[in-house]
């Protein structure tokens, strides 16, 4: 490793080095009128001083603060497009995202689906982005923070003469008495400063931590974006929807098939039920569609105790029970289950009979029910007739003349059925919806609709945020630097005795306005003269 040599106390300096560690003697000869560089208080920092090897560059790159801003530029701005419009997680699980995106947005919004922002915050790229700014920001704390914690703990007491002339701050008592300098430190010591002394010389110094302000924000921002990622994370954050019939008991997600979840009733209310609704009345008259007040699932969790065989069938324990309210969850294993959604009157079965096309009574020859959650392939009869269900559409809806589903839920039903008879050659196929019953050609039986059955659907979020206390904690950590920062300042006063005067020098990371008064109210009671600004000096 490269060192440079001070001439007046021989100390080696890392290649970089502009102020001598040990004396303070400024390295660079060739600028003596140049006002002393600060920041590090002149020590070498690695990204400005190694530039050779791939680590080297790498290393570079991202301690660069243009490439910090950059990178969190580009972060800010491809986060606020994500806001533009809902991502996929707050649109219905039951439509097409790219149908959605298209048909609600317009061109836009198909845009905004082909670019993948729809799922923005969970994307691979985004993720490497915020991982690339928590990369910067940890190693441009290294990068600056080493040097200037190596600097401030070895900061030596005698400094160069040349050190203390070159500082902003600057100052030569020639007429003063021991009592003027006795007066000056206690003044000093007043204000808060630490007093060091060595051989005469005498550093006054306060406001050091207001140096790791910064560096604070850092280690708060990287644990902050370290929660961030933690979202990914399968067991630390969970967000699912889970949709559950009444009557019904299904797998709550996130948990491997351990915990069930059964609606034992939904209850749903409106306004203008109750006489204290009367209030209202007015506002209510105002909306075609019933107001809800209130809506809940009467709920039952349970727990798979079986022993953990293929195949075999759950074996449930009942672990908990109560209601399901809006903002009021039910929470079992860390997972918290909120109230978010519902679906009124859902088909729950639907039973039909064959007759004669031909008979006005419309007399029954057979008759079935098809369950519309788990519906049968065929229903066979002991008069021969056979029903067989070709094709079922649980969410019926036409596009462009051909029978689809919107989705897998039983909202709109739609079927078609073969029907097979003694009396019947090869078979008869008709397709049958709500207000649809559509023969497939001169049919000899028609198949009607008798009667139905509804349910009420509860959708629920499952929850489970172990991030948050991590995003707490790096908030917490970021404004106790940003206080730090902004209200202390770090200053610092050298008095260099010799030759029958005295050379007083000063200097701060910010606010030099406030120095200068404060320095002001120091020398209060001494014949000491004001220090002089020496870089507006230069500048006249």
């Amino acid at each position: 490793m490269n060192t440079k040599t001070c001439s007046t106390c021989g100390h080696p300096n890392k290649e970089g080095t502009t102020i001598c560690e040990k004396c303070g003697k400024p390295l660079d000869n060739d600028h003596k009128n140049k006002l002393l560089n600060m920041r590090y208080d002149g020590s070498a920092i690695r990204s400005k001083t190694k530039n050779r090897s791939i680590v080297d560059k790498t290393w570079n790159f991202f301690s660069s603060v243009k490439i910090g801003v950059t990178l969190i530029t580009i972060a800010l701005v491809v986060s606020a497009l994500g806001t533009i419009y809902p991502q996929k997680m707050y649109i219905p699980t039951t439509v097409n995202p790219a149908e959605h995106y298209r048909d609600q947005y317009g061109i836009t919004g198909q845009i905004y689906y082909q670019l993948g922002l729809h799922e923005l915050y969970s994307s691979w790229w985004y993720m490497i982005l915020i991982a690339m700014i928590g990369i910067s920001i940890f190693i441009v704390s290294i990068d600056r923070g080493v040097p200037l914690y190596r600097a401030l703990k070895n900061q030596a007491i005698k400094r160069h003469p040349n050190f203390l002339k070159r500082q902003k701050l600057f100052s030569e008592i020639h007429d003063y008495s021991a009592d003027d300098k006795d007066r000056f430190i206690k003044n000093l010591k007043k204000h808060r400063y630490k007093i060091s002394e060595q051989d005469g010389h005498i550093l006054a110094e306060k406001g050091r931590f207001s140096r790791w302000g910064p560096y604070i924000n850092h280690v708060g921002l990287i644990i902050f974006l370290l929660g961030t990622l933690f979202r990914f994370v399968p067991f630390m954050y969970v967000d699912e929807y889970l949709w559950v019939r009444e009557g019904e008991t299904a797998v709550i997600p996130s948990t491997n098939q351990e915990f069930y979840v059964k609606s034992e009733e939904f209850i749903f209310e409106t306004y203008g039920e109750d006489k204290e609704d009367a209030i209202f009345e007015k506002a209510l008259q105002n909306n075609n569609a019933p107001v809800p007040k209130h809506f809940e699932t009467k709920a039952v969790i349970y727990r798979d105790v079986s022993e953990d065989v293929i195949g075999a069938e759950p074996k449930l324990e009942e672990v908990k029970r109560g209601g399901i309210i809006v903002n009021e969850p039910l929470k079992v294993n860390g997972l918290a289950l909120y109230q978010d959604g519902y679906q009124l009157n859902e088909f729950k079965s639907m039973s039909f009979k064959l007759h004669m096309a031909s008979d006005q009574q419309e007399e029954a020859i057979a008759e079935f029910t098809v369950d519309l959650t788990e519906p049968n392939s065929e229903y066979q009869f002991d008069n021969g007739y056979r029903i067989e269900l070709g094709k079922y559409y649980p969410d019926y809806e036409l596009n462009d003349g051909q029978p689809s589903s919107v989705s897998n839920y039983p909202r709109n039903p739609g079927f078609v059925f073969f029907v097979y008879g003694p009396d019947i050659e090869d078979r008869e196929a008709s397709f049958l919806a709500i207000g649809q019953n559509i023969p497939s050609g001169n049919n000899q039986y028609k198949i009607g609709l008798t009667d139905f059955s509804v349910r009420d659907v509860s959708g629920l979020t499952v929850r489970k945020d172990l991030t948050l206390p991590i995003l707490g904690i790096g908030a917490f950590i970021f404004m106790i630097g940003v206080i730090q920062g902004m209200y202390w300042q770090h200053r610092r006063i050298w008095i260099h005795p010799g030759d029958g005067k005295l050379l007083i020098a000063c200097h701060t990371n910010k606010n030099w306005f406030g120095l200068s008064k404060e320095f002001e109210k120091v020398i209060d009671g001494t014949s000491f003269s004001m220090v002089e600004d020496q870089e507006r000096k230069n500048d006249l």
